[in-house]
Formats: structure tokens, C-alpha cells, sequence
């Protein structure tokens, strides 16, 4: 008799969440917990991701931590993870989830953006990935990333413009591809998660003008809400995925579909 909730299940892990006091990283979060992980809530401030932690180890019965440091400082990222071993045990989960968006066009964009929404989402997901990776080889363990790419990875988004999003979140994509094959003699699978326009703090605060746009292009004529992007990081975290890496999973109510 096979069973679909030791499949999906993730007790006895931990998980790390970077961006997990809110949006889709606060969630997703939850709903990794509810599945049996313990849980590491990341974002740039301590007080946030300490109550992040708390309340939803105290709400799921699961150990919970939370750090604040920035995704793009090496020297950081790398004390984390040592931390993280110390304190909880050596992560089985990575969910890179911290993101930026900064608007503007090639032309208008100014340099200093470019490379900042390039640091954060592409340098950020890859330094995180690594040294998740160094300590699950040091281990001995197999384990999981989930990076959080975007539909912008294969279409460009308008009314607004948005290149250096666009153009960091395609570099994610092929990130993942290239992580997984590199990786995959150790046990460790990366795939990475594609949502479309989503119901979070983030777009919530967007002119209507500019959303009305966006439901008229997407097929479902609605924002995914939070909670409908986290069965895609759990099917990747958990067993039920143990054939697939290197793999994109969209979702964006059929937008890229048209």
C-alpha cells in the first residue's frame, strides 16, 4: 500500500527560508512546517525573523530559528550555515526565496540598480546554494534547493519595464540547471519555482492601472494567492520529487500558456 503523506512528508528536516517573514516566503514557510521540517527563517532583520520563527514552530510543534544577514555577504552567508549547524543541525532544505525588483528600462535604469537587483537575486541565490551545499557534502547528506525564479525568466513583463529583474531571474533559471547537474553525484537536487504575478505585499502596493494589465493577460484573471505557490516547493522538497532536478515549475495561471 503506498503512502502520500510519508511521500510528501519532511519530518525530522530542516529547512531554511530565506525572505520568510513575508509574501510567499512567509507561507511557504508555514506550509513546510506543517509538513514536519524545522525551520530557519532568513531576512535582513532580526526581530522580524526571530517572531517569524517563533510563531510558527510554537503553531506546528517544530524546532525554529531565526537569522538575519544579507544574502549577498559571503563572509555572512557562510557564518549562517555554521550557525545553523550548531544550533538546529545541518539543513536538508534550501529555499531561496530573498528577492528585489527595482523598475526601469536599459535606458533610464541607473547602473547602481542593475547591480544591485543582479546581487541580490543571482549572487545572493548562488552563494546561499553554495554553502548549503558544502555542508550537506561535509555531512554526508543528500538534500534539496528550491530557488524562486519568476515568469519574467521567459517573457518580458509589461506595461512597466523591468530589465534587470527580467534578466536576473533568467540567469536564475539557468542557475539551477547548472547547480543540478554539477551536483547531482552528491544527492543534492535543484529545481526551481516560477510563479506569476502573486498576491503579496510587494504587488499589492503596484497602481491598478499597471495590475489591470496584468489580470487581462493572465488566463485565471487573478493573482495567485501565497499559499497556491507552496505545493510546487513542497513536491521539490520532499520525496515526492527524488527523480527531478534541473527542472522549472511555472506557476502563473496559463499566462506563459498564451
Amino acid at each position: 500500500m503506498v503512502n502520500t503523506e510519508k511521500l510528501f512528508s519532511l519530518k525530522g528536516k530542516t529547512a531554511v527560508i530565506t525572505g520568510g517573514t513575508s509574501g510567499i516566503g512567509r507561507t511557504v514557510a508555514e506550509y513546510l512546517a506543517a509538513s514536519g521540517a524545522n525551520i530557519v527563517i532568513v531576512s535582513r532583520h532580526l526581530d522580524k525573523s526571530e517572531e517569524t520563527a517563533r510563531l510558527i514552530s510554537s503553531e506546528y510543534d517544530v524546532k525554529g530559528l531565526g537569522l538575519a544577514f544579507d544574502v549577498t555577504d559571503e563572509d555572512s552567508v557562510i557564518k549562517a550555515f555554521d550557525m545553523i549547524d550548531e544550533k538546529i543541525g545541518t539543513a536538508d532544505v534550501l529555499f531561496n526565496n530573498a528577492g528585489i525588483n527595482i523598475n526601469g528600462g536599459a535606458l533610464e535604469l541607473k547602473y547602481r540598480d542593475w547591480k544591485r537587483v543582479l546581487d541580490v537575486n543571482v549572487n545572493g541565490v548562488f552563494l546561499m546554494a553554495r554553502s548549503f551545499a558544502e555542508h550537506l557534502i561535509k555531512a554526508g547528506k543528500k538534500g534539496s534547493v528550491i530557488n524562486t525564479a519568476s515568469i519574467s525568466a521567459s517573457i518580458v513583463n509589461l506595461p512597466q519595464w523591468q530589465t534587470a529583474y527580467n534578466t536576473s531571474k533568467a540567469a536564475v533559471v539557468h542557475l539551477t540547471k547548472t547547480l543540478a547537474v554539477e551536483w547531482v553525484k552528491y544527492g543534492i537536487r535543484v529545481n526551481a519555482v516560477s510563479p506569476g504575478y502573486v498576491w503579496t505585499e510587494m504587488n499589492q502596493i503596484v497602481p491598478e492601472d499597471i495590475t489591470k494589465v496584468w489580470m487581462e493577460a493572465t488566463p485565471f484573471h487573478r493573482f495567485a494567492q501565497p499559499d497556491e505557490i507552496a505545493g510546487a516547493v513542497i513536491y521539490f522538497a520532499s520525496d515526492a520529487s527524488t527523480y527531478t532536478s534541473g527542472s522549472e515549475l511555472i506557476v502563473d495561471g496559463c499566462f506563459t500558456s498564451i
